[in-house]
């Protein structure tokens, strides 16, 4: 179980970093329109809270699964 656990992990984090560039581009997309100021800030920091949340997300279940197994 722990073992799965720490695979799933690592797959959440595999295609999290799969998915950065067609974020990125989306972004760099949303931001061609009419968007200034404190939006634009926010916009730009998407990415960076994408790839924040996934290695997260990623660490979070693979912590789990270490527990799990009683490593830690």
């Amino acid at each position: 179980m722990g073992v799965g656990r720490l695979f799933e992990g690592f797959i959440t984090i595999l295609i999290g970093v799969n998915l950065v560039p067609s974020v990125a581009d989306q972004v760099v997309a949303a931001q061609a329109g009419n968007v200034t100021g404190a939006s634009a800030s926010m916009l730009g920091l998407v990415t960076l809270f994408f790839v924040i949340g996934i290695m997260v997300a990623g660490v979070n279940i693979a912590v789990g699964g270490l527990q799990d197994v009683g490593l830690i």
